[in-house]
């Protein structure tokens, strides 16, 4: 069975948003993902709560593991979307609608 090992790259973790993106591509998958730490058991992808439960800090390495046809590239996919800081998108999004605000023209 495959498994991919990454390190959080979100600010938050995953958690709130992040969490939510990762929930989303996870159910987008062709196959089942499961998500673990070191000190908590693996558990669904595809359940918000589940992942939440992991408590998956900034940093926090997790593991990924699925089975299937399918299974290589799932795991790249999220993998991808755990290392990267979704918080970034965010906090852009944020900065630019304070910038609006600021010159008049928003």
């Amino acid at each position: 069975m495959p498994t991919r090992t990454v390190t959080v790259g979100s600010a938050s973790g995953l958690h709130a948003r992040p969490a939510a993106i990762f929930v989303a591509a996870a159910t987008a998958q062709p196959v089942a993902v499961t998500i673990r730490t070191a000190d908590k058991p693996a558990v669904p992808a595809r359940s918000l709560l589940s992942v939440l439960s992991l408590g998956a800090k900034c940093g926090t390495e997790v593991t990924l593991e699925a089975d299937g046809p399918a299974a290589d590239s799932s795991l790249a996919a999220l993998a991808a979307l755990i290392a990267a800081d979704l918080d970034a998108d965010d906090a852009e999004k944020t900065e630019g609608d304070s910038d609006r605000g600021r010159d008049g023209d928003g």
